[in-house]
């Protein structure tokens, strides 16, 4: 029987998505193949502390184990090169800012670690949702119109100026994001002028930056994508909400919401939604995971990208797995697809000439 490999988790993170992201690791360590590997949890508290638990070779007995405390082996940035000499492959699953937004990402490359999901261009782009709405408009992919502000311009004294400019160019309801959050911390709808100021300083109280965005009349879909350079696309799935837009609430504690998959769509959508998805994982450089947004309106038939997620929800209950397994792929077989093509990009990445030709 060959040797069993090492899975760094690293999860928790520095972020309002802390908690989904203990969630995910606790589902990971449920389903992963305990035969062919052993888990190390590498838990990121609040405060940016990395915590080293102890290697798990079994399922464990409850969430609450992975909340590490400090006094487990508190390692330091100095001895993550030391780990780096134990893991074959680390899999975050650490959402938001400093574990999707390609920060960590960049760690994991200087300590020269295998790694699941997206490298830091594909992440960074990604979490930047007007980078990545600037990608897919260079690419001529299908949008919604978007306008962005700095928390700095939202303070020079311009919010009515602001305001007004969104009321003339996007009009009523808008919504009002973070640009670097996900699970859809820090979102507002607004409906009229006074809404839109709470919300626009309600976003810029998590994010440096906002984006505001016309509201698209249309049915939620989404689907997944699995790969590297060749893609696997799953099922389309469709979100039906009874709140006025898919919160966090509705994402993570299942209230008013009802997942359809796969979608009730005509083919002819599903091969649209198909084609701009994998347009839009290849054109923001994304590999490993991805779950990518649409709107479909069936009045004039059009499909509008909405966004795309490189660490989607991960949980067995969560979209991304769930349209997977209506594909055919099982919550466990696609942790094990997701750490192959870590360690396939890894290894091509090593092929790579890294000494310079002498002049």
């Amino acid at each position: 029987m060959s040797q069993k490999q090492t899975i760094g988790l690293i999860y928790g993170g520095k972020s309002s998505e802390h908690e989904v992201s203990l969630l995910t690791a606790f589902s990971v360590t449920e389903a992963i193949n305990y035969e062919k590997y052993d888990v190390l949890p590498l838990y990121i508290k609040l405060d940016g502390t990395w915590v080293r638990g102890k290697k798990y070779s079994t399922v464990p007995e409850k969430a609450s184990e992975l909340r590490l405390d400090q006094k487990d082996n508190t390692t330091s940035f100095v001895s993550l090169f030391d780990l780096a000499q134990e893991l074959d492959v680390a899999f975050p699953v650490i959402h938001g800012p400093f574990g999707e937004d390609g920060t960590l990402q960049g760690l994991l490359e200087m300590l020269d670690i295998p790694y699941v999901g997206s490298g830091v261009v594909g992440s960074a782009l990604a979490m930047d949702k007007v980078m990545m709405k600037n990608i897919f408009s260079s690419a001529g992919l299908p949008q919604c119109n978007y306008l962005s502000y700095t928390r700095k311009e939202l303070k020079q004294g311009e919010l009515e100026k602001i305001t007004q400019q969104i009321e003339d160019q996007l009009g009523y309801p808008c919504f009002v994001k973070p640009v670097n959050l996900g699970s859809s911390v820090g979102i507002s709808k607004a409906k009229n002028m006074e809404e839109l100021e709470v919300a626009l300083l309600t976003a810029a109280s998590y994010d440096n930056k906002v984006i505001v965005e016309e509201m698209i009349d249309g049915r939620e879909v989404e689907i997944g994508v699995l790969g590297n350079d060749e893609l696997q696309t799953s099922v389309v799935g469709e979100i039906k909400s009874v709140n006025e837009f898919y919160d966090y609430a509705s994402k993570y504690k299942n209230i008013g919401t009802e997942l359809v998959i796969p979608a009730q769509i005509p083919n002819h959508v599903t091969e649209q939604i198909t084609e701009i998805a994998k347009k839009a994982f290849t054109v923001l450089e994304c590999s490993g995971l991805s779950r990518v947004d649409f709107f479909w309106n069936p009045k004039d038939d059009q499909v509008i990208l909405n966004e795309i997620n490189t660490m989607p929800g991960f949980t067995p209950y969560s979209m991304y797995p769930l349209l997977f397994k209506a594909a055919g792929t099982s919550y466990p077989m696609l942790i094990e697809k997701l750490i192959e093509l870590g360690l396939e990009r890894y290894a091509e990445k090593k092929q790579n000439q890294i000494t310079a030709e002498s002049l």
